[in-house]
């Protein structure tokens, strides 16, 4: 028996309109999808039908396996992440637990949480900038520390991705700690939460102010460089364009 084709695909923030052409055209050419069960659920329209393989929190080794496995019975799946698979997503583990298989794997990119969130706030990446995960699941928190300091130093654009969770809940005060050894507390931040899902939201604050805004797993924080500033409501930080 051929083996099948595996298509990793990044979903966006969820829902279809969030999604590119593309990522909806193999979602529909494939027998079934292998992911987490909220992503599941937000694309359940798109899937109606299908086989799914649910796996819950942390149990990404065995939902790629998973989709290994169904893979080499000659089905085609689906293996999806929220925002890009390849950001913070299953892409690179599954071509590390696929190694040798014989598989076909296409990985398809989505929006990320930098770029949706970022989208919602304004324009607060136009210039250079760095992505940090604070969850130190996978991460020690001393390496995390370590590359909040040299972002900061570089004078990066940041964006936090998970700085909460129901066991981290000081993680994004920890991180706060660290960057104000170094920037100002007036520095300009935003926070989104549920970006293109139900109870959107969105927030400006300043980096002296963001320890004591609630977040959760949901929510991406944005740190501002040194030249962010506020444009009529809007996260701006310019790019350094004469005339302006």
């Amino acid at each position: 028996m051929k083996n099948g084709t595996i298509y990793v695909i990044g979903l966006g923030p969820g829902g279809r309109e969030q999604m590119t052409l593309r990522a909806v055209r193999a979602l529909e050419r494939c027998d079934c999808v292998a992911g987490y069960g909220l992503y599941l659920d937000l694309i359940a329209g798109m899937i109606a039908g299908k086989e799914r393989i649910e796996t819950g929190m942390t149990r990404e080794v065995e939902r790629c396996r998973a989709a290994r496995d169904a893979a080499l019975a000659g089905k085609t799946v689906a293996l999806v992440s929220s925002g890009d698979a390849g950001v913070y997503g299953m892409a690179g583990l599954l071509l590390e637990v696929c190694e040798g298989d014989g598989i076909t794997v296409e990985i398809i990119p989505g929006v990320t949480a930098a770029c949706s969130g970022g989208a919602l706030l304004g324009s607060p990446l136009t210039c250079d900038f760095a992505c940090i995960s604070l969850s130190d699941l996978l991460t020690p928190w001393e390496v995390i520390a370590r590359r909040l300091r040299g972002a900061a130093a570089g004078d990066f654009a940041l964006v936090l991705y998970n700085p909460a969770s129901k066991k981290r809940v000081d993680t994004l005060a920890r991180a706060c700690e660290i960057l104000l050894e170094s920037l100002p507390a007036e520095t300009v931040c935003g926070m989104v939460r549920s970006v293109g899902r139900g109870g959107e939201s969105r927030e400006l604050t300043t980096l002296g102010q963001l320890a004591e805004q609630p977040c959760d797993m949901l929510t991406t924080v944005f740190i501002g460089n040194s030249r962010t500033r506020i444009v009529n409501g809007w996260m701006v930080t310019p790019r350094g364009y004469r005339g302006i």
